[in-house]
């Protein structure tokens, strides 16, 4: 009998099991917070200006709603929280490599609020990653959908104001030239978040 329960803990050291059981959940939770946070200031590298909008083309965007997707609602705006601090302080991880906190009274500051409330709204949607518990898809393309749509509602209505101008032309300098990008990452955010979850559940989750 004890040389079967040494084997056994033998395997599941060898196989990560033993030390996965053993992690304190704070402490993975802080780690894959402050992971996607990361993830969403890694971002800034890739960010597109357009000639006719001064809100460019990011990843920021698909970034924070995979973080409340994966994470669920409080750790997902826990971290777009701790990019969008680290943003404030003056390190350079808003579009174009830059920060400090005037970049949420420019024409792009209510988007930066939008990726917290995407992150919270998306995971609150999907839930947290709970062992035996599948996300349905349809429940994961809801979540998607709401997460991509609320970034837009602080967001236009701060460039609308920003522009000094009306909704038509904020739309037109805000949404319209997105949707099509936007719905790829979508796309990607189906396809990518259960797997990203599938290795949390039961770890995260009660």
């Amino acid at each position: 009998m004890e040389k079967i329960e040494k084997t056994g803990k033998l395997e599941r050291i060898v196989t990560g099991q033993g030390a996965a059981a053993k992690r304190p959940r704070g402490t993975l939770a802080l780690s894959l917070t402050a992971l996607f946070a990361a993830l969403i200031a890694a971002g800034t590298f890739i960010s597109i200006p357009l000639p006719f909008t001064p809100v460019p083309v990011v990843l920021q965007n698909l970034f924070s709603l995979l973080a409340g997707l994966v994470l669920g609602p409080a750790l997902g705006a826990a971290a777009v929280g701790l990019y969008l601090i680290a943003g404030i302080i003056g390190a350079p991880v808003f579009a174009g490599a830059a920060g400090g906190i005037s970049r949420f009274l420019g024409p792009t500051g209510g988007f930066l609020l939008g990726y917290l409330l995407s992150a919270f709204l998306g995971g609150l949607i999907a839930g947290r990653p709970r062992s035996g518990v599948p996300l349905p898809l349809w429940r994961l393309v809801l979540a998607v959908l709401a997460g991509f749509l609320v970034i837009y509602v602080p967001g236009i209505i701060r460039l609308k104001f920003a522009l000094d101008s009306g909704w038509g032309k904020a739309l037109a300098a805000g949404f319209t030239p997105f949707i099509i990008g936007d719905a790829l990452k979508g796309v990607l955010a189906v396809l990518i978040a259960p797997r990203l979850r599938a290795p949390l559940a039961g770890r995260l989750g009660s």
